[in-house]
């Protein structure tokens, strides 16, 4: 039986556990270039002990960005900063993983913790600002809110060009030392919007029926395999499920997403399609939400799944590998909060050894030095104090 400890292996690439660094926006780039900051950041996260570690969405385009401060892999320069990047992880034994996206008619945002000209942090900017640009999508509908200005319709030929993009950022990628690919079609992004009725009005083959939607994420896998590593998983994040009677239904990702194994995918990392601010089910406080979702799609489908949302408390975390729910977590905030998280849950789960996740200098001082256990700088593990409790 597995648990959150045990590896992973899938094609040529072994994890050391079942732990994920999910992909979080940072708006951290420059000209869409990794620096000094992504390095120490994700480098951190692999020395806290997580098997796979993301960085961000990366863009495929300029304009596939969700800001002018996002990253991106669209130029032949920008390859070494995400080099670095999977050097650092590797160092630390951690697997460098890329997830490849347009964010389509959710760009040209302010970054979330700024303002600029007056534009709230999330909000659009208009087309004609200096940051801002007109975002393309698979039908000239905008995303609505403060996302409001004109779009622009995708032509075929523009997604033939897309497909391109999608290639050769690919090649980019293993170039760079990435060993595991992710491509983005869900959180409303251009993906997501091909897949949802809700965004999608299309009457030519990408659009109406749920062959003609799928379309795109096919020909995408397409593209990325033919240059992907075969050794290397090909896996992909898609928005499952819009939680509105008129947009993405889970049913219909069931069948895609085994048409999508067909065209290669290696793994399945189930989300919400975000088409839509008018979700009509509350469920983003419950924890572990999409688990029963991604369990489906392991059961009907036959392939590796994985999932995020609320699966930061470790007992959920191991409990959803042991009773094989899913085979992967992917872990956003926790991750933020804490770059040793993993090693946090080794101890709270009782784990014999969990200082066996950082390097060797460091888990020898961690092990041997002799002194007030409490002090360390983890919080006493839970479980130890349960058995002392228990015993007593």
């Amino acid at each position: 039986m597995p648990d959150l400890f045990s590896p992973l292996t899938i094609k040529g690439v072994t994890l050391r556990n079942r732990i994920a660094m999910s992909p979080m926006t940072m708006y951290r780039s420059t000209d869409g270039k990794m620096d000094d900051f992504h390095v120490s950041y994700l480098g951190a996260r692999a020395a806290g002990g997580f098997g796979l570690v993301f960085p961000e969405q990366i863009a495929i385009t300029p304009d596939g960005r969700t800001s002018t401060s996002c990253a991106g892999i669209w130029d032949d320069s920008q390859i070494e900063g995400h080099r670095r990047v999977t050097d650092i992880i590797k160092s630390f034994g951690g697997v460098p993983a890329i997830q490849l996206g347009h964010t389509g008619r959710k760009g040209s945002e302010v970054p979330k913790y700024k303002t600029i000209d007056g534009f709230p942090g999330g909000s659009q900017l208009p087309p004609d600002h200096a940051q801002g640009w007109t975002c393309r999508a698979p039908s000239a509908i905008p995303y609505g809110g403060d996302h409001s200005f004109d779009v622009h319709e995708l032509t075929v030929e523009e997604i033939g060009d897309l497909m391109q993009s999608y290639a050769d950022a690919a090649r980019r990628a293993a170039e760079a030392g990435y060993q595991w690919l992710e491509m983005h079609y869900a959180h409303g992004y251009l993906g997501a919007s091909f897949f949802s009725p809700l965004a999608n009005q299309r009457t030519d083959q990408y659009g109406g029926s749920l062959e003609n939607r799928a379309r795109f994420h096919l020909e995408a896998l397409d593209a990325v395999r033919e240059v992907w590593p075969e050794e290397f998983p090909l896996t992909m994040r898609l928005g499952a499920d819009d939680l509105h009677p008129d947009g993405t239904q889970f049913d219909d990702s069931v069948t895609a997403i085994g048409w999508m194994a067909e065209h290669g995918l290696d793994l399945a990392d189930v989300s919400l399609g975000f088409n839509t601010d008018d979700m009509r089910e509350n469920i983003m406080a419950k924890p572990g939400f999409m688990l029963s979702r991604a369990t489906r799609v392991k059961r009907e489908i036959g392939i590796p799944v994985a999932t995020s949302w609320n699966l930061g408390v470790p007992a959920m975390a191991d409990s959803v590998i042991r009773d094989e729910l899913i085979d992967l977590v992917l872990l956003g905030r926790p991750a933020l909060a804490n770059p040793h998280w993993p090693v946090w849950a080794a101890r709270e789960l009782g784990h014999e050894t969990p200082f066996e996740l950082v390097c060797d200098d460091w888990r020898w001082w961690l092990e041997n030095f002799r002194g007030d256990d409490d002090s360390i700088g983890l919080p006493p593990a839970k479980v130890v104090a349960d058995r002392e409790e228990n015993a007593a």
